[in-house]
């Protein structure tokens, strides 16, 4: 079974654990690498794909474990994705190193709105060394949290990317229309960045992950279609 950052961090939470992580519909029975119901597991459709940019998931406590995650299928494709638990007061020093390498550009993915008028915004990354693009992985609330409360974050640029279109993702409820998904970012950033192919092998992924994650949801099967607006 081929592993990914996220993967990896998954089965560290896992081994942390004091209880047992249930997420909606643990009953199933599921793919321990793309997390799907075994008659639904896309394993062999990934394909891994080539890159200039880079990408640092940094992901809140159990969003790892969630068969629903989709910073995941970043990592499925691009194999350099690197991923690390968020710590408010200890952020791991692997991941300060990081940020700190001088090969990289280092910019925050988060909506512009909610950088202070002293912080630089970016439309698109910069010329020059590979972007080294930090998403912050959780729900919308706990994404706002590791924003306010990274000081290590603060003097980075922000990157905002704006998708003027309806989010494809349905497997959580958004809490505004212009909130999307990690990987629906993922894939406008890597077309700012001029990683056409890149981006388009993640969304090729993203829309296999969609299609059958929903398929194997009990009341989904056999009545959902990708033009179903029925959000779940």
């Amino acid at each position: 079974m081929k592993t990914n950052a996220v993967l990896q961090l998954r089965a560290e939470r896992l081994a942390r654990a004091t209880r047992p992580f249930l997420a909606r519909g643990n009953r199933i029975r599921r793919c321990q690498r793309c997390l799907l119901p075994l008659k639904q597991c896309l394993c062999e459709t990934i394909q891994p794909a080539d890159a200039r940019s880079r990408f640092c998931l940094v992901m809140f406590d159990t969003e790892p474990m969630k068969p629903s995650n989709t910073g995941r299928l970043i990592a499925d494709t691009l194999p350099d994705t690197a991923a690390f638990q968020w710590s408010r007061t200890e952020p791991p020093q692997a991941l300060l190193d990081l940020v700190a390498d001088p090969r990289y550009q280092p910019m925050v993915v988060f909506p512009a709105s909610y950088a202070g008028s002293e912080r630089q915004v970016l439309a698109a990354p910069p010329a020059g060394k590979p972007p080294l693009f930090i998403m912050l992985d959780g729900t919308w609330t706990e994404a706002r949290k590791m924003f306010r409360k990274s000081p290590w974050l603060d003097a980075l640029p922000v990157i905002s990317v704006d998708l003027s279109r309806v989010s494809a993702y349905r497997l959580r409820a958004a809490h505004a229309e212009d909130q999307y998904c990690t990987a629906e970012v993922a894939i406008a950033l890597l077309d700012l960045a001029d990683d056409t192919a890149a981006a388009q092998t993640l969304g090729d992924h993203f829309s296999c992950f969609r299609e059958r994650y929903l398929a194997g949801k009990p009341h989904h099967q056999g009545s959902i279609t990708a033009e179903d607006p029925e959000s779940v």
